[in-house]
């Protein structure tokens, strides 16, 4: 051996190989090679695909009953080492699939040489991370549903809170909050579409692809799909293995669920600003400062909102890796995981974290409605009143309005302060009606379409609201 010859490490992984390494590998392609630090949170699926692996195998005669009864058995042995911390992961073993079968290996012997008939590990860990996905999916729906209860019960308790509706952030048309909360329980509702349809997609089976081409042996796929919980197994065996779709879709679904947190952490931000003073959050979601006293910074809606940016980045980063790649396998893709695993991490977080500031949340509704009557938030509903009474085009109201909007600016009173008589110095045929609908209970009642914010489309929304989302 020269000077500069890599040093040989241990033999486990030369002796996993086989016979074409004569030595293991150097210490750094060990180290940029190993992935058992971060794809052992697929344990579970590993063991749960070798299972329905080594049955199937069982039950077209391709191995005897009683080694893959050893294999089961083993496997349970396996897991319950995991559960419990006992399990050793070593890194020489490269990743979940070699350390898993490794020490099934110490633990039943021959037998366990025989579970790798008939697959690859690359249609192997293509089936645990599409269960891991799978499975990820379902817990972040739990989540989504727990959010959407919370905004619910908030949207009911103020289904007629009068607050400004905003654009380009400038108070435009009154609405309630309790119609401004449900806005986001839709946006959640179409998040949690998004993820069932990802998990429709992802729901077929690789195993049974092998490397890339499919295997002689006489295996039966739809078995293994089936008692995987899969619909089907998938169809062509190179896609089988080089697939990433489902997991660039999940991360898809998770960064524009992760925007709409961000979007509403934003408003919980402004709305606790002393400028809005729309809500309070308790001790619980804020914090202080260092060095100002009056402080109450709500940190937690901050944190939520920057964090939507680790979950969008993980999208790119999964997308830069794949977009060169020729099929199938390649080993980049064992960069899926990380990012895939840091979207579920940081999303279930934010979701969470949202829930309880929603729960936490004080409505200031006298804050609310004082900022609801500046502005002229009234104008549009004038404008209809002259449409719908006077019969005049909308152009015209439009024209109208804005003359007395200018008129209640330089008077400095809102536009029902104004008397019926300078209403009139700007159109004669206004009558005393007209007063009716310029408060804000009035306007807000009166968006009765489908959809509005009138506090009786409002309650309408929540119980459908219910009957839809929990």
């Amino acid at each position: 051996m020269t000077a500069d010859a890599p040093k040989p490490t241990s033999s486990a992984a030369s002796q996993m190989w086989g016979g074409r390494f004569a030595r293991g590998p150097a210490a750094i392609m060990e180290t940029i090679n190993a992935s058992i630090g971060f794809d052992r949170r697929l344990a579970d699926q590993d063991i749960a695909g070798s299972k329905a692996h080594a049955a199937m195998l069982a039950n077209r005669g391709i191995i005897a009953p009683e080694d893959a009864a050893a294999i089961r058995d083993g496997l349970d042995r396996v897991k319950a080492e995991i559960d419990s911390g006992a399990f050793v992961f070593k890194t020489e073993l490269e990743d979940i699939h070699m350390n898993v079968e490794a020490r099934l290996a110490e633990l039943i012997g021959e037998p366990a040489k025989r579970l790798h008939t008939a697959r690859s590990r690359n249609d192997q860990v293509a089936t645990d991370f599409r269960l891991w996905v799978r499975d990820a999916i379902d817990r972040l729906d739990g989540g989504l549903k727990a959010l959407q209860a919370a905004l619910i019960d908030l949207a009911e308790a103020n289904a007629d809170a009068v607050m400004p509706g905003f654009t380009h952030l400038q108070a435009a048309q009154p609405v309630t909050f309790g119609h401004h909360l449900l806005a986001y329980v839709e946006m959640l509702g179409r998040d949690r579409g998004r993820m069932a349809d990802a998990r429709a997609r992802l729901n077929e089976c690789p195993l049974g692809a092998a490397a890339l081409a499919g295997t002689p042996f006489p295996i039966d796929r739809h078995a293994t799909a089936a008692a995987l919980g899969f619909d089907r197994p998938a169809a062509n065996s190179l896609d089988a293995v080089s697939d990433r779709d489902f997991a660039l879709e999940y991360m898809a679904a998770a960064s524009i669920c992760a925007m709409h947190l961000s979007r509403f952490a934003e408003e919980i931000v402004l709305w606790c600003s002393d400028q809005f003073r729309f809500i309070r959050l308790s001790d619980a979601f804020t914090t202080g400062s260092s060095i100002m006293p009056q402080k109450k910074n709500p940190d937690a809606a901050e944190l939520v909102r920057a964090k939507s940016g680790r979950v969008i980045g993980s999208l790119n980063s999964l997308l830069i890796t794949m977009k060169g790649l020729p099929l199938a396998y390649s080993k980049d893709m064992q960069e899926d995981k990380e990012p895939v695993f840091l979207t579920d991490d940081t999303l279930a977080l934010c979701v969470a974290a949202m829930e309880g500031m929603v729960r936490d949340m004080v409505p200031n509704r006298a804050s609310m409605r004082a900022a609801a009557e500046r502005g002229f938030l009234t104008a549009t509903d004038l404008a209809d009143w002259l449409v719908r009474v006077l019969g005049m085009p909308f152009r015209e109201a439009h024209h109208v309005t804005g003359r007395a909007v200018k008129l209640a600016e330089e008077g400095g009173k809102t536009l029902s302060e104004l008397t019926l008589d300078e209403l009139r110095s700007v159109e004669p045929r206004i009558t005393e009606d007209v007063h009716a609908v310029l408060t804000v209970e009035a306007s807000v009642a009166g968006r009765r379409s489908f959809g509005g914010t009138a506090p009786e489309r409002v309650r309408e929304a929540v119980k459908a609201a219910r009957e839809r989302f929990l």
